[in-house]
């Protein structure tokens, strides 16, 4: 019904035309003496029949082509198989659209096809450049830990630890689109994941006197245990940068009321605005207190977050201003990991 309304609005001018054709031939018809005997009413009836005759004809042909266009289903089918299924045209206009319509389709995959080369050439080139930048940052972890100076050694192990994360996020960064290809699920023992990225932190936690307090982590769950330990390192490493000194990090589980295994990152830091809390999770987004600190890249929460979806986990976050922040990571019970493998 409603592309027979938009037909018909289509081809209004026709309507209009035959509507004054018909105007004109009944004033014709009345004035002249000569048609006095012709009965006007046979006559616009006759007319009127023949015009609604040829338009319907004309709406089943001219929207054939549409219908077929519009029956063909997208699914889960790929790009080429939708343009296989799409109608040749009825009328020779339809069939120029078509051929139009192909070239340009072949042009803009060409074009695509392009940028999907130069996209896989730059990722092949920084996936090479950081395994060669972990050739000296090894070399200069051996270095720091000659260093007699103790103090010198330690705030030389800090700035190596951040050049080592941000080299690792860049690392992530440039995997995330490939997620599928390259987790495995397999049971993952959150304690030795936490109790793992809590030593790697040790150097920077010593420098501002963090501690962590953790409860309830001897617990398994199914995932990808090295992207789960960059998610945490996130987290814990975002912890531990907007924490007061001398205070503690919170780390716990518990089993929320539909079974999901959730694991919760508490800290005493400086918190989140409300006004910032819906952004944080946006690519390059440091919010006010991010803004006063020239470490923030604003990628560290964003990756964490597209990665954790790509395992079905849920990032939680509350927080208050001058009082800290609590991240929860809830996990898929084993029905949606299923789900989520299937997919």
């Amino acid at each position: 019904m409603r592309l027979f309304l938009l037909y018909i609005k289509e081809r209004s001018a026709w309507i209009l035309f035959f509507s004054f054709l018909q105007l004109w031939l009944n004033i014709l018809l009345t004035l002249d003496v000569n048609f006095t005997n012709t009965s006007i009413l046979y006559m616009n009836s006759t007319n009127l029949l023949l015009f609604l005759v040829f338009f319907l004809w004309r709406y089943f042909r001219e929207t054939k082509f549409i219908k077929n266009v519009l029956k063909v289903n997208r699914g889960d089918s790929t790009f080429d198989q939708l343009i296989a299924r799409l109608p040749d045209g009825q009328s020779l206009f339809d069939k120029m659209m078509m051929d139009e319509i192909q070239e340009i389709i072949q042009s803009g995959k060409h074009e695509l096809n392009g940028s999907h080369i130069l996209f896989l050439e730059e990722k092949d080139q920084t996936l090479s450049w950081i395994h060669e930048m972990k050739t000296p940052l090894t070399s200069m972890k051996l270095m720091i830990d000659n260093v007699e100076d103790s103090i010198l050694k330690k705030q030389l192990e800090v700035e190596w630890l951040r050049m080592h994360m941000l080299l690792d996020q860049q690392l992530h960064k440039t995997r995330l689109p490939f997620i599928e290809k390259d987790n495995v699920i397999e049971k993952v023992n959150l304690q030795k994941v936490i109790f793992r990225e809590i030593k790697e932190l040790k150097p920077w936690c010593m420098q501002r006197n963090i501690g962590f307090e953790t409860e309830g982590l001897d617990k398994t769950t199914l995932t990808d245990h090295k992207w789960l330990a960059f998610i945490v390192r996130q987290i814990v490493s975002n912890a531990v940068k907007y924490s007061k000194e001398h205070k503690e990090i919170h780390i716990s589980t518990t089993i929320d009321n539909l079974g999901h295994l959730v694991l919760s990152i508490k800290d005493e830091g400086v918190g989140i605005s409300q006004a910032d809390l819906p952004r944080i999770f946006e690519k390059s987004f440091t919010g006010r207190v991010g803004r006063e600190s020239a470490a923030s890249t604003g990628m560290g929460l964003y990756l964490a977050k597209n990665s954790a979806e790509k395992l079905g986990i849920n990032i939680n976050v509350t927080s208050e201003i001058g009082v800290g922040s609590t991240f929860s990571l809830q996990f898929p019970i084993q029905n949606e990991m299923q789900e989520i493998l299937g997919r």
